[in-house]
């Protein structure tokens, strides 16, 4: 092969490789996919698309109603859209499968998403924020909604069914270890094998033979059953992130890790057992958050986070109740403020819950909410201030607007300063994480001891 030969195909091999990797044709002016996502939870799934300009998501009808066809009005086709299929997961609840249909030119491509059951669609647009840029969203909802406080009691049933399976197996290989090792030894008055006299006969003292089990009465089976509920708010999540360290450490990946094992920890103890608002990376609206800790009549609502500040000088554990009027300090109205932004980062769709109903309830019972979760803040406070440093001595107070539940006592605990190059490490450290979840979970345990918590309207 002559040199020209050679030069030639280098140059078509160039072109050839730069065609791969550009994007597919598309009207003129039209907008590219930056980033495309899926956020599979179990109350929705979110499916996000990011560009570097604003476009028009449609929603169009069809005879299935388990496929959805989406047409991305003012978007270019790209590769990253034909990624999507591999990001939907197995055990996502809504979607199946998605696939990019590219209609011949000027028609705008679709995607086409099958569904494992009927869903209540709802898509909307999202301004450049932080650091994203235009965002098209469609949230898939079920069409009967879950109750939680139902799947939070048939969870603790079978945890308890398997718990008491455990204990018999094991008393039951204990027993059998028994019977095979002792030696058969003669009852009193009789001969060996023969069956046992009975205390009185054998002159034991009666008072030490085991009473004949007693049934308890109703009133007793139902406060034995009483359940506490702890609901437990990991901050941020899917499309918020939250506050980001020096090295890169996500504040919602360390809240979701810490709730877990105070989660954990709150359902081996008797009594007790925790509902979290969201189990896995996904992002739920500040006044959903408030809605979800009502719907399980929660007994105590705890948000956890790590958040920033604008030097990284700041440093400690704090926590934070409502406030009625103003913020006690400059720096927890900053950080009340940064936290209530959420919404306009995570992305909040229309049918989302109303704060301003949810403030006007509070209006009405603030005075006793914020009695309730002063005391139990500061029994939270004095346990964290035996592991670690604390921002401040005493429980400060702010218009967090995920504290607003009108009728539950409601904190937020501020693990450390993420922001702070110490602490970040401090957060990645397992045995921090561990240290801080028993001091969250003795403040809250001696919380109840001292406020035993009244009968909730449907006994469970």
């Amino acid at each position: 092969m002559n040199p020209v030969e050679r030069a030639r195909r280098r140059a078509l091999r160039r072109l050839g490789a730069l065609a791969f990797v550009l994007p597919l044709a598309g009207p003129a002016g039209a907008s590219q996919v930056v980033a495309a996502r899926v956020w599979p939870a179990p109350d929705y799934t979110r499916l996000t698309l990011e560009s570097d300009g604003p476009i028009r998501l449609r929603l169009l009808s069809g005879p299935d109603p388990l496929r959805l066809v989406l047409e991305l009005d003012g978007l270019q086709a790209s590769p990253l859209l034909g990624e999507l299929a591999g990001k939907v997961r197995p055990d996502d609840p809504f979607i199946a499968r998605i696939r990019l249909d590219t209609p011949a030119s000027p028609a705008p491509p679709r995607l086409l998403v099958d569904l494992k059951q009927r869903t209540l669609p709802q898509t909307f647009n999202l301004a450049p924020v932080a650091a994203y840029q235009h965002r098209a969203v469609i949230d898939l909802y079920p069409l009967v909604e879950r109750d939680p406080l139902l799947a939070l009691i048939q969870e603790k049933q079978a945890a308890e069914r398997q718990a008491q399976a455990s204990v018999r197996d094991s008393l039951g290989s204990f027993i059998e270890g028994l019977e095979r090792t002792a030696p058969e030894r003669p009852a009193a008055g009789g001969s060996a094998g023969s069956p046992p006299a009975s205390a009185a006969v054998a002159g034991a003292d009666p008072s030490q033979a085991t009473p004949a089990p007693s049934r308890v009465s109703p009133a007793l089976q139902r406060r034995i059953d009483r359940l506490i509920i702890v609901a437990l708010d990991a901050g941020h999540g899917g499309e918020d992130p939250g506050a980001i360290g020096p090295t890169g450490l996500r504040e919602k990946d360390v809240v979701l890790d810490v709730a877990r094992r105070l989660q954990a920890r709150i359902n081996a103890t008797p009594g007790m057992r925790a509902f979290m608002t969201r189990d896995a990376d996904f992002f739920v609206p500040l006044g959903e958050r408030v809605r979800k800790a009502r719907r399980v009549q929660a007994d105590l609502f705890v948000s956890i986070h790590a958040d920033a500040f604008y030097t990284p000088q700041a440093r400690g554990a704090s926590v934070f109740a409502l406030a009625d009027r103003g913020a006690t300090s400059r720096a927890a109205r900053w950080m009340a403020d940064r936290e209530n932004a959420a919404d306009s980062v995570g992305g909040v769709g229309i049918s989302s819950p109303d704060l301003t109903l949810v403030h006007t309830l509070l209006d009405m019972s603030v005075t006793a909410q914020i009695k309730d979760s002063l005391q139990v803040g500061g029994e939270v406070l004095t346990h964290i201030g035996r592991v670690g440093r604390l921002h401040k001595p005493r429980v400060e107070q702010a218009g967090f607007a995920v504290l607003r539940a009108p009728d539950i006592p409601s904190i937020l605990v501020e693990t450390a300063f993420i922001s702070n190059p110490e602490e970040e490490q401090r957060l990645r450290d397992p045995a921090y994480r561990a240290e801080l979840v028993q001091a969250i979970t003795g403040g809250i345990t001696r919380y109840f001891a001292r406020n035993p918590p009244i009968a909730r309207s449907r006994q469970v």
